[in-house]
């Protein structure tokens, strides 16, 4: 420590999207989310996000202190609605000395912490068979939440639709040859989703109504659901909601109270809290999977997936030498 009071600290490490890409694992990141939400939930580590509202879009702030974990910070994104712009940023502080550890972009861990959760609810959901898949969507959410599933699950085939049969096509084909997975292109997300065994959703519907009915889902179906975030957007229909045998929640009280599909399903007469579960009480075996019935995966996100998946990113970044360490930081003083 100087004169001043001061804390001399190793530099901050500034990791970019390519330094991401280069340091993610599908299998790691599944395991490292899945141990994490084994844990008891610990709501105070983790509250809820704040949106701060801007001239052009939104701010939002999702902080958390994994239990377990050596890292706290937040991911902050920055939005344009505007011009359809984003930004994303994690900040990592070393829990016991609070230093600046890291400052993370954010962009392509939002897809990657989002589907590896998701596949880690799967390996609580799915039955020990051969499944045929539905995608609704062929961005990136949707191409990083089929990645993930096929690292859990044992994909006999795979039927994507998305509204552009440009992007279907192509992520057929692009997929198709990645998995070594027979892939078809369908024009309709009700083509796609009859007779599947795990839907995965991620798309949002171009007038935020939903874009999976009830009618068009198998009894005993897996859903994973990422594209109803706020109260105005929607996914599954209010019906299939209903339908539901267990509701598996990554955030139990911001999936019941933020996300458009659950909202909707309260205004239509249904309770969701009645089924609505925890994913730590999933994985930390509280919780269980009915015999029989819908399953639905229900994220809204979180600074906790964030944190996790960022700590075991700057873990390789720091063993692996990559990211560039900042040459001016923030004080860590003593107080």
């Amino acid at each position: 420590m100087s004169e001043t009071g001061f804390h001399a600290e190793p530099p901050t490490l500034f990791l970019t999207d390519d330094d991401v890409a280069a340091l993610a694992d599908w299998d790691d990141a599944i395991a490292a989310l899945a141990a994490a939400y084994a844990r008891a939930d610990e709501p105070r580590r983790t509250p809820e996000r704040a949106v701060a509202v801007t001239d052009a879009g939104w701010q939002r702030v999702m902080p958390s202190a994994p239990s377990g974990g050596r890292f706290a910070g937040s991911k902050t994104i920055a939005a344009s609605m505007r011009n359809g712009l984003a930004s994303y940023l994690i900040t990592l502080f070393d829990q016991n000395d609070s230093r600046l550890a890291a400052l993370i972009d954010g962009n392509r861990i939002t897809g990657i912490r989002t589907a590896a959760t998701a596949a880690a609810a799967l390996t609580a959901l799915l039955p020990d068979r051969a499944l045929q898949v539905a995608v609704v969507g062929s961005g990136f959410e949707a191409r990083a939440q089929l990645r993930a599933a096929a690292r859990v699950a044992r994909i006999a085939t795979v039927r994507v639709a998305s509204p552009t049969q440009a992007n279907r096509e192509r992520f057929a084909a692009e997929l198709g040859t990645e998995l070594a997975l027979p892939i078809e292109a369908m024009a309709s997300a009700e083509d796609a989703v009859r007779g599947a065994d795990l839907v995965l959703c991620a798309a949002r519907s171009r007038d935020e109504t939903p874009t999976v009915l009830a009618d068009w889902v198998s009894p005993d179906a897996t859903i994973v659901s990422v594209g109803s975030t706020t109260p105005a957007q929607h996914e599954l229909d209010p019906v299939l909601i209903r339908r539901a045998a267990i509701i598996v929640a990554d955030t139990r009280a911001e999936v019941l109270h933020d996300s458009g599909d659950m909202i909707a399903a309260r205004a239509a007469g249904f309770d969701p809290d009645a089924v609505t579960v925890s994913l730590h009480d999933l994985l930390g075996g509280r919780a269980a999977r009915p015999a029989e019935g819908i399953a639905i995966y229900k994220s809204t996100g979180s600074g906790f997936q964030d944190i996790v998946l960022a700590e075991l990113l700057y873990d390789r970044a720091v063993a692996s030498g990559i990211g560039t360490p900042l040459p001016v930081g923030i004080l860590t003083i003593r107080k």
